[in-house]
């Protein structure tokens, strides 16, 4: 089969382009980044580049391509909604335009809020920052598109994704690991007992192949099942790099849930399973950011 991967040469894409060619599949990838492997060049932001990326020869559609900095969203709202929301909907537009049949979304937990007990795909939509929003109203756009015009757009809603690649990253894993590596404080929101779903990015990878192949359209929920806090998470990456990691506690962020519980029982049905251990998967991320032998 046919897929075009946006945000291809980004860290999850990399990833699922891997993942689709081990499974004999073509990947055409397009990206902004100017980097080897990319066949679109450009900001998908632009009409030419969508264009030349939707190819009517596709089978489908992975589309990762986005702001994905939640603190960055609050700072930027505006940028994100164009990213996440307006150019979603004009390359699934195209994609029905041009008969192409799958289109397959990076979503996340964050469209649902503040939540007792473990979150499924039925949880009510009730984001609490602007990039959860723009993410909720692409899943909706995709909603639409499947009822009126019969596409397949499963959704994949991802927990917190980490593994090599996330050199240029801002969240928990890359900061834990840059403060291992440069032997530097890292800051720590609240009391660092808050709960967050980890899941490593080469199984992640391996959910966004399956969904693209034969998932139907819906949100599935993507991640390892089990959460932790983030003090278990500092206490994981100390483990795994050897290195003391000072934390300084620091007022917790605006929006920022207190706990994240995922079920993954819908992905489980489909057969997917996470494969990689924490331990397994912050010693993969460290491999990027360890100090090299003199």
């Amino acid at each position: 089969m046919r897929f075009l991967v946006t945000g291809g040469a980004g860290f999850i894409g990399r990833h699922v382009v891997a993942e689709l060619r081990e499974r004999g599949h073509h990947a055409v990838v397009a990206d902004k980044r100017d980097l080897a492997g990319v066949d679109v060049l450009g900001d998908l932001r632009e009409g030419t580049v969508r264009e030349a990326a939707v190819d009517p020869r596709l089978d489908g559609i992975v589309h990762l391509a986005a702001e994905t900095s939640v603190l960055g969203s609050v700072a930027r709202p505006g940028l994100v909604h164009e990213v996440n929301v307006e150019v979603t909907a004009a390359l699934v537009e195209l994609a029905r335009q041009r008969g192409v049949a799958a289109f397959v979304l990076a979503s996340s937990n964050a469209v649902a809020g503040p939540h007792d007990g473990a979150m499924t795909e039925d949880v009510p939509l009730a984001p609490l920052t602007p990039y959860g929003a723009t993410k909720a109203a692409a899943e909706m756009v995709l909603s639409g598109y499947a009822g009126a015009y019969g596409l397949r757009v499963p959704r994949l809603r991802l927990g917190n994704v980490y593994g090599q690649g996330m050199v240029d990253k801002d969240s928990l894993v890359p900061r834990l690991m840059r403060a291992a590596a440069d032997g530097t404080p890292i800051e720590i929101y609240g009391d660092g007992l808050q709960v967050r779903d980890l899941v490593h990015v080469r199984d992640v990878a391996r959910a966004f192949v399956l969904a693209a192949e034969d998932w139907p359209s819906g949100p599935v929920i993507i991640g390892s099942g089990s959460s932790i806090t983030v003090l278990d998470i500092l206490a994981a990456a100390r483990e795994c790099t050897q290195r003391p990691i000072e934390a300084v506690h620091v007022e917790a962020k605006a929006g920022e849930m207190r706990a994240v519980v995922l079920d993954t029982s819908l992905a489980r049905s489909r057969g997917w399973e996470p494969e990689l251990s924490l331990v397994e998967g912050i010693r993969d991320a460290w491999a990027d950011f360890a100090p090299v032998p003199s």
